[in-house]
């Protein structure tokens, strides 16, 4: 038995099959994408809520960044 080695496809079949493996790609990369996108979103989002200027304040010269007098004094100005 000789097999046929020709797929009796149109230029329309591959036409078709080509658009469509593109397709398919361009909606697994997308997929890809947008799931890297949200975890690192939603994983950003879970750390510290958002502190007022006070608690920013307090924190800096409880590390030592600020000096007491410029806490009190940015402290006064954050109230006002």
């Amino acid at each position: 038995m000789m097999w046929d080695y020709d797929s009796h496809m149109s230029g329309w079949g591959w036409a078709l099959m080509s658009v469509g493996m593109v397709l398919f790609w361009v909606v697994i990369i997308t997929a890809v994408v947008l799931a890297v996108r949200f975890l690192g979103y939603s994983h950003q989002r879970q750390g510290e809520p958002d502190l007022t200027p006070a608690e920013i304040l307090a924190r800096r010269f409880a590390r030592g960044e600020i000096s007491e007098d410029e806490f009190l004094t940015r402290t006064r100005l954050v109230k006002h």
